[in-house]
């Protein structure tokens, strides 16, 4: 929302993502919808001229009158017009990171899919961005000219009946469905056709657009996905503003290459203005940068963005993801503007029961990946060996709170609180499964790269540990002696003053070793009961007579009457603690 240079027209932009399967049409359509097209639009990337795809978020825009159910909202802000900037989302499957960088901005999704086709492997993917990312969606179907006349209208109202059976249990639920042929005769026409049903779909758009929240405070983020030389007049950064806000002489900082550079000019689709906020599309111009330095990356208020090695996430499974999620397995994670491997560890809350104190009062959550529960380090967690669903759980509910720990395989550069999406972009892109396996928020990130000595002992994650033997004998009334509960090499000093029970019931304490053999000493405080005295009087009696007449062992007569008394260890370990502890609560 900036003014243009003339003070006494203003402009409001509107953000459209384009999404869809690969080859159904998407790049056509924005061709057809737009008559400005900025500098990043329509594909100057030679590998995507030759295979006719689009590799990059291309951004172009075209402008209407403001619709009057704007006009009533804007209340004091005099928009003249509606600008809608259509985001040109790649969709071949091995960009999907590119989608996820875009999709921060996007106020409204169109999703394009080809009516001969129908909902493929990607379609699912880009929804799944759609419902984390973005509150309205329009689905477009496309290429409608490649059905015969006769069955075109039946055709259609087939697929969208399907569409909207796909979309009942999303957010997007009874949301429009419009037909149209962006290209009619393919991309290879001449383009003598006109686009079929494009001035409706542009009513439609108008209709479904609304007031976007925007706010021109806080730090600045602005992703950019271009840069280029001026000669004469320095490098401009094409870029969307994702947060904050831009000025004419304000200093900005280029974090990946920890340089700071003042703004010298700013230009929204051509026209000079002096400033731009949150979901504005603009070009920004500085002085003395090389523009070969930064192709594509964010632009920030010096200082605001931070750079990680490790963070942790609140996480939620996505239901379309088939597989298990794995403590220690590699996941690509896109967070901020950057997709990056990293090594995962799923914890939750201590197991109904366990010593933790609940919290007193839980907020109501407020979106998919709110937890109820903040994430503190003041907390104890349960380390979990995979994520937990509510079908684990013997439950049909919501899965259980969760948090992950992300250990990146090379630092990356975000701002706080942004979305995190967990994938497996190593999957077959022919397999028909979705890749996007978890989505979070990030909580907490670790900027020192020895993080696993100085940060990681905080995180008070603990597995519970049982060890079980057996007592050999008893010395007196206060003391007995294990085996079987440690090996022979195990330092039985780290283990001296935990408690131990007994299968009779009695707890005791581990007092020390006792001979070279692993076996160890236990003291009763409370001294053994007399019935478990009788118990081990009646066997030592037993062995006595377990010998027949001939002077071999009587394996006939099985004592039946004698159960072993065991001894039982519960203790906690906390998985970062550097000098491995035992902790029994």
């Amino acid at each position: 929302m900036s003014e243009s240079s003339d003070t006494r027209t203003k402009t409001l932009n509107f953000n459209v993502g384009v999404l869809g399967h690969v080859d159904s049409g998407k790049t056509s359509l924005a061709r057809a919808l737009s008559s400005t097209a900025s500098t990043a639009a329509f594909d100057k990337n030679p590998q995507s001229r030759e295979r006719g795809i689009t590799l990059d978020l291309g951004f172009s825009s075209f402008t209407v009158d403001l619709p009057d159910h704007l006009r009533d909202s804007v209340g004091k802000q005099p928009y003249d017009s509606l600008q809608f900037t259509l985001v040109d989302c790649p969709g071949h499957a091995s960009l999907i990171r590119t989608i996820i960088g875009g999709a921060q901005i996007i106020d409204l999704m169109m999703l394009v899919v080809d009516v001969v086709k129908g909902v493929q492997t990607q379609t699912a993917e880009c929804l799944l961005i759609g419902e984390l990312t973005c509150p309205r969606m329009v689905v477009v179907l496309n290429k409608i000219d490649l059905l015969p006349p006769n069955k075109r209208q039946s055709a259609i109202e087939k697929m969208t009946k399907r569409l909207h059976k796909t979309l009942e249990n999303t957010r997007f639920k009874d949301c429009p469905v419009i037909a149209v042929a962006a290209k009619p005769g393919g991309p290879e026409a001449p383009d003598t056709e006109e686009p079929q049903g494009v001035p409706q779909l542009i009513e439609l758009l108008k209709k479904q657009t609304y007031l976007p929240k925007r706010d021109p405070g806080g730090d600045l983020l602005m992703a950019v996905d271009h840069c280029f030389s001026i000669r004469g007049q320095g490098t401009v950064m094409t870029g969307t503003i994702l947060q904050g806000s831009l000025a004419i002489n304000d200093t900005v900082e280029i974090p990946a290459l920890k340089v700071t550079k003042k703004i010298k000019s700013v230009q929204m689709f051509r026209k000079p203005v002096s400033g731009a906020m949150q979901g504005d599309r603009v070009g920004v111009c500085v002085t003395q940068f090389d523009p070969k330095l930064l192709e594509r990356g964010v632009v920030c208020t010096p200082e605001s963005l931070r750079t990680l090695f490790a963070a942790v996430i609140s996480v939620r499974k996505i239901g379309y993801f088939k597989g298990s999620l794995s403590t220690r397995a590699k996941f690509h994670i896109t967070v901020g503007h950057e997709t990056v491997m990293a090594k995962v560890t799923f914890f939750g809350l201590p197991p109904a029961g366990a010593s933790e104190p609940p919290p007193d009062s839980k907020p109501p959550p407020s979106e998919p990946c709110s937890l109820e529960t903040p994430f503190t380090f003041d907390r104890e967690y349960f380390y979990q060996d995979e994520y937990v669903t509510g079908q684990e759980e013997g439950s049909s509910g919501p899965d259980p709170e969760q948090w992950a720990l992300l250990e990146f395989e090379r630092p990356v550069t975000c701002p706080s609180l942004c979305l995190v999406i967990g994938s497996k972009l190593d999957t077959d892109i022919h397999a028909n499964a979705c890749r996007l396996a978890f989505q979070g928020r990030l909580l907490q990130g670790f900027e020192d790269k020895n993080y696993a000595e100085t940060d990681l002992p905080r995180l008070r994650i603990y597995k519970t540990k049982h060890k079980e033997g057996q007592v050999e004998r008893v010395t007196d009334d206060y003391t007995v002696i294990g085996r079987s509960l440690f090996k022979k090499e195990t330092n039985l000093q780290l283990f001296v003053g935990l408690k131990v029970t007994l299968s009779t019931g009695e707890t005791g304490v581990i007092e020390g070793g006792f001979g070279q053999s692993g076996k160890f000493k236990i003291r009763i405080q409370e001294g053994l009961r007399p019935e478990t005295k009788q118990l081990f009087s009646s066997t030592s009696k037993k062995k006595g007579k377990s010998v027949s007449k001939g002077g071999t062992a009587n394996e006939e007569e099985p004592r039946t009457d004698f159960q072993p008394v065991s001894i039982h260890l519960h203790f906690k370990r906390y998985v970062f603690d550097p000098h491995k502890k035992m902790v029994q609560s």
